[in-house]
């Protein structure tokens, strides 16, 4: 078992690798898909909920551009109901990037600078003079987290008044300088919802409303979801390898801009469609989104503005993932091919290592290897290889220079040392690549005494400029 994610916390570090998650990895039956391939990832996806208990799922995938992939799976509620594509979950610290738009999209109308120092909107507050909003959104002013743990405690269980929040939590002492350090602070998040109030004069869910949903027709988003909404799913936690039981949220007050948004993720592909695209922010407003703060030792902290920005097999990824009470979301996009995965589940670190096994594979490069005139890859190695085990090679298959590589006395004394493999069981290709214009396959030969590995170089009119045997 590895730790839940930490509630609202997007720290993600080696994400990409294993992911978290409070319930068990995959059983060994039910791998991973090798490649990018929808229908594999459907069929993944559906065994992983059905026998590893996540109580329900849903996914969307966008690829150059187009939504190709939205599933729910699973159930929503304690009543059974099936998660649908609609179904609404919270997306916990998700929530950060759609504050920073917020904050950012008053910046662009003038009405604030992420420049401007606490004490413009909160002067009563620790060090107001000496913290910018920019240093809220990137995590580095020394507030203290409100929300460190991985459960609602007695707090949380009741109401509170925002400002009564930061006045607990922004107003003693700083955990460090503002900039030496970055520190996960959802109290700066709390803050940075309550200025978008003050500099716009409404609500915060009215804000985003008029100013990013409606225009995005994001009409399955919602901030402050009421209990009674119908399409709402059911939060769900589990302690010591319990089964899954209905967990109470959060109460009012706690949230916020930290937190507060439900979402599905195909709304959260529109979004992130339109961040990439530039129809919602200037290009100098996302260039500042998605730039890695620097701390005043030089330090990167690989963390922008409500979202982490890293490199992953050569690739820039912009993403976050989300936690609240009952509910688990991951958003990672490639704004470079305008591509991204978003997975939110009803259960308290439910997501597990899915969402990093399948944004891997939308990472893959397509292989990219010349069409060969002869034979499948198969049959060539098992012709190559019996000739070469009986002495006699057809060397008009074989190019020039591997011609003169492979002497008569190499072909015997490798004749000799083959002999005893004589019972082929079964043969597998493991790698397909392109190097110098030609097909490079590794292929396993398995025999009843052993396995050997073929390494075959193949020129488009069927060539093969290499044959290498060794064992595997």
């Amino acid at each position: 078992m590895v730790p839940r994610v930490p509630l609202l916390i997007a720290v993600l570090a080696g994400w990409w690798l294993a992911g978290s998650g409070s319930v068990s990895a995959a059983p060994a039956e039910h791998k991973p898909p090798a490649t990018f391939g929808l229908s594999a990832i459907d069929a993944y996806l559906a065994a992983v909920v059905k026998e590893d208990h996540r109580v329900g799922l849903s996914v969307a995938i966008l690829k150059d551009g187009r939504l190709v992939f939205a599933k729910g799976y699973g159930r929503r509620s304690q009543d059974g109901r099936p998660v649908g594509t609609n179904t609404l979950f919270a997306i916990g610290s998700v929530s950060k990037q759609f504050t920073c738009a917020c904050i950012l999209l008053l910046a662009e109308e003038g009405k604030l600078s992420v420049q401007d120092t606490v004490a413009k909107y909160y002067p009563q507050l620790t060090r107001a003079q000496d913290i910018t909003l920019l240093d809220l959104m990137n995590h580095v002013s020394g507030y203290p987290d409100y929300y460190p743990l991985d459960f609602v405690d007695r707090r949380m269980a009741a109401a509170i008044d925002p400002d009564e929040l930061l006045r607990r939590y922004a107003g003693g002492k700083l955990d460090f300088e503002p900039g030496m350090k970055w520190s996960y602070s959802n109290t700066g998040y709390i803050l940075l919802g309550r200025v978008v109030e003050k500099v716009s004069g409404e609500s915060f869910g009215s804000f985003l409303q008029r100013h990013i949903l409606q225009p995005l027709d994001l009409t399955n988003t919602v901030y402050e979801a009421k209990a009674n909404d119908p399409r709402l799913a059911q939060g769900f936690t589990t302690f010591a390898l319990s089964a899954a039981q209905p967990v109470a949220p959060e109460a009012s007050g706690w949230l916020g801009g930290a937190g507060a948004i439900y979402s599905t993720p195909s709304d959260l592909a529109r979004w992130d469609l339109a961040l990439m695209e530039g129809r919602l922010l200037k290009p100098e407003s996302f260039a500042l989104m998605t730039t890695s703060r620097r701390l005043e030792d030089g330090k990167m902290t690989e963390y922008g503005c409500g979202v982490s920005v890293r490199t992953q097999a050569g690739w820039p990824v912009v993403s976050h993932n989300g936690a609240v009470s009952g509910f688990n979301t991951w958003n990672a996009m490639v704004p470079s091919t305008r591509s991204a995965v978003i997975m939110t589940c009803n259960l308290d670190g439910g997501l597990g290592a899915l969402p990093g096994q399948i944004f891997a594979l939308l990472l893959q490069d397509p292989v990219q290897v010349p069409r060969v005139q002869g034979p499948a890859v198969t049959n060539q190695v098992q012709a190559l290889f019996t000739q070469l085990r009986r002495g006699r090679i057809d060397r008009s298959l074989l190019g020039e220079e591997f011609n003169l590589f492979l002497t008569d006395q190499k072909v015997t004394a490798a004749a000799a040392r083959l002999k005893p493999y004589r019972t082929l069981k079964r043969t597998e290709v493991t790698n397909t690549h392109e190097r110098g214009g030609m097909e490079v396959t590794t292929t396993l030969l398995r025999f009843n005494n052993g396995t050997l590995r073929v390494l075959m170089y193949r020129r488009p009119n069927g060539k093969v400029e290499q044959f290498f045997v060794d064992p595997e």
